[in-house]
């Protein structure tokens, strides 16, 4: 059945591929965003309108979804302006909170979440904190069907983390001293899980749940910044840095604008970005980078 979703983040990485899988299915996508500049990749698609929503308040995302069916939440930030935890805390609990809230109001019966693997209110980041703060409100809810992904990280064209480093990588001449070297990822491609996503509209099972979502390998970060350095031609002499320069290395990157690293970013780093006992996505790593980062 053709839906009317709305999509917070539709602009971003995954939000843009799913607006793009969503529109091809026929829905019709209402995309609330704060710069709607920012929109210009996908202000063509078919069925699709944008809607600007500067505050993201519950006044502006319950008047921007009325007659809605579904409201997909994609907001999510890395890193935050200060370093207290109340950028995190805006960006993914009280939006989380503003959008449950329009939902009650306009009746809208369903919700989808992207969070992130061990996301939880006692987590050893303000990242973790925040996601999981999110995650602990909808899963009090019992008026709407709400289904939760949690991610590892995500690749594919266009993406924040392989491209980031094979930039890094482009300028660094020999020697990559690496923080958080043996952190272990498990990369999921974005297309499964805009698939996962997509599909999930349709599945009753899929209410009140939430999934992992994992790729079909598990690297660890040195093994990762290195299979960039090789897809994008600047191959480097990785070194793993061990835990107190690991720490240093975060501070430092943290005084740089734009934050290559920070120490919220150290601490998430101390878990390992891996599923549990599900089945993972296929799509191999290997398969895809190469593709986009040779270019």
């Amino acid at each position: 059945m053709t839906k009317n979703i709305a999509i917070l983040g539709g602009s971003g990485f995954v939000g843009s591929e799913l607006c793009r899988r969503l529109t091809a299915e026929g829905h019709k996508i209402r995309v609330l965003s704060r710069k709607l500049a920012s929109a210009t990749a996908i202000s063509d698609l078919p069925n699709l309108t944008l809607h600007h929503c500067p505050e993201y308040s519950v006044s502006e995302l319950t008047q921007a979804t009325q007659s809605c069916d579904v409201l997909i939440n994609l907001i999510g930030i890395l890193n935050e302006k200060g370093r207290d935890g109340s950028g995190f805390d805006a960006a993914h609990y009280t939006i989380t909170q503003n959008a449950l809230q329009a939902c009650i109001s306009n009746a809208i019966p369903r919700m989808l979440q992207l969070s992130a693997l061990h996301a939880d209110v006692d987590g050893p980041s303000h990242y973790l904190r925040s996601k999981g703060k999110a995650e602990a409100l909808l899963n009090n809810c019992h008026d709407i069907d709400i289904t939760i992904f949690k991610p590892s990280v995500i690749f594919g064209p266009g993406d924040s983390f392989l491209n980031r480093f094979a930039d890094l990588l482009r300028f660094t001449p020999g020697v990559f001293p690496l923080a958080c070297g043996n952190a272990r990822f498990a990369p999921v491609y974005v297309g499964d899980v805009v698939t996962a996503m997509a599909n999930s509209l349709e599945q009753i099972d899929s209410y009140g749940n939430s999934y992992e979502l994992c790729g079909p390998n598990i690297y660890t970060l040195k093994q990762l910044v290195e299979l960039t350095g090789e897809f994008s031609g600047h191959p480097r002499w990785v070194i793993s840095l061990p835990p107190t320069l690991s720490k240093l290395q975060a501070m430092l990157l943290e005084l740089v604008p734009g934050k290559p690293m920070s120490m919220d970013n150290f601490r998430s780093l101390s878990l390992d970005s891996i599923c549990g006992e599900c089945t993972p996505c296929q799509t191999s790593l290997e398969s895809i980078a190469p593709t986009y980062l040779r270019k």
